[in-house]
């Protein structure tokens, strides 16, 4: 974990320094704007992973001897039979085809957005995967 810290410090350092140099050489308020908020970014999340990286033990990745096999094994779970990702997908469609077409469209979503999300919150605390 160490060392995406140091990359997004060194990528904030880049960052900064093309803000300037473009500042500089365009005079243009959005871009050079723009550069200087994506350095802001670089440097809080590159903060951010340096100071949680000082605080949890060593990673094989951070071992410059280790082999892939030695970060195996469990990620996470993954709910493999889940439909409630789908729901929100169609939900946030027709929302973002409201913006296009006509905030009516809004009044379909935002139902199927709310179950959706609803359901996807609360899947495994009622039916046959309650205690899982």
């Amino acid at each position: 974990m160490k060392i995406q810290g140091k990359m997004f410090i060194w990528l904030s350092v880049f960052v900064l320094a093309m803000a300037i140099v473009y500042g500089w050489w365009s005079k243009e308020p959005a871009g050079t704007t723009a550069l200087f908020l994506a350095f802001g970014l670089c440097i809080m999340i590159g903060y951010y992973l340096a100071f949680t990286a000082r605080r949890v033990d060593a990673s094989a990745q951070d071992n410059k001897e280790a082999d892939v096999a030695d970060e195996a094994g469990e990620v996470g779970f993954f709910s493999p039979h889940s439909w409630q990702p789908l729901s929100l997908a169609v939900g946030g469609a027709l929302a973002f085809m409201g913006v296009v077409f006509g905030w009516w469209l809004l009044y379909f979503s935002a139902p199927m957005l709310l179950i959706g999300l609803w359901g996807w919150v609360f899947e495994y605390y009622r039916g046959e995967n309650q205690n899982q």
